[in-house]
């Protein structure tokens, strides 16, 4: 069964999560992103790609760390080699804009889904963290471009606390695009669509990639220490308790 879906519409290649109940990235949920990403990329007809949820109140919990935690380190990479370094591949080579519309809660690995998208549409309703230091891990990938767009200190304190946020506070740091009412953020996303969908393909394809360039120097070297430093961190002790404590819904005993 596709935990994903994917549909053209008026030139706009909506990709929408759909693995209830909080939309939890496996492996199988990564491989159909990454593969809707490539023909979004592919198809001379798209203009623009929107990443949105079918899952109500939803937007995506990030790693299913359950799953991870019974297959141990082995897993952690070869998810991580997807949602951070395939991903941002796809991102930065995609040549048409992205745009997350998130209507619900995102955590952790989704906070990297929505991040990697060119602007983020969220209703008022929507809610934001990095709780990844709560279960004895790193959320590395943010270390680089977090700083960037809400400054060092803001980025240290959410990224440290592993505290959630709502909407009007990302809002406030700059962290997201538009911000609407509960249920319009895929109506924003498609009007948002729209108006890239109305420039030349040509200079968008050009013009977005003199952006990220501009922005994101040294990317690839980002995201793959930032997959090293994941990774040896949840092979410490610190990462299997706090991991396991997340699982059997307890306390961590560091």
């Amino acid at each position: 069964m596709s935990l994903l879906s994917y549909e053209v519409r008026n030139s706009v290649a909506e990709i929408m999560l759909n693995n209830p109940p909080v939309n939890a990235l496996s492996e199988q949920m990564l491989n159909e992103y990454l593969a809707y990403l490539e023909q979004a990329a592919a198809d001379d007809t798209v203009r623009a790609v929107i990443l949105g949820s079918h899952v109500p109140g939803r937007f995506c919990a990030g790693l299913n760390l359950a799953a991870v935690h019974a297959e141990g380190a082995a897993k952690f990479r070869s998810l991580l080699d997807r949602l951070y370094i395939k991903m941002t591949d796809l991102q930065f080579s995609m040549g048409k804009p992205t745009i997350a519309a998130i209507g619900g809660t995102a955590r952790g690995g989704g906070m990297t889904l929505a991040i990697s998208c060119d602007m983020i549409v969220a209703s008022r309703t929507a809610t934001f963290g990095y709780p990844e230091i709560d279960a004895g891990v790193l959320p590395s990938i943010h270390f680089t471009h977090l700083p960037r767009i809400i400054g060092r200190h803001r980025a240290f304190e959410l990224l440290f606390s592993g505290r959630a946020f709502d909407a009007h506070e990302a809002m406030g740091m700059g962290l997201i695009s538009k911000l609407v009412d509960e249920g319009h953020e895929m109506d924003e996303a498609r009007a948002l669509a729209q108006v890239m969908c109305g420039k030349s393909p040509e200079v968008m394809r050009f013009g977005r990639a003199a952006f990220l360039q501009a922005n994101d120097n040294g990317y690839r070297q980002a995201v793959t220490a930032a997959a090293d430093s994941f990774c040896n961190i949840a092979m410490s002790a610190s990462a299997h308790e706090g991991i396991a404590a997340f699982v059997e819904k307890r306390k961590p005993k560091w």
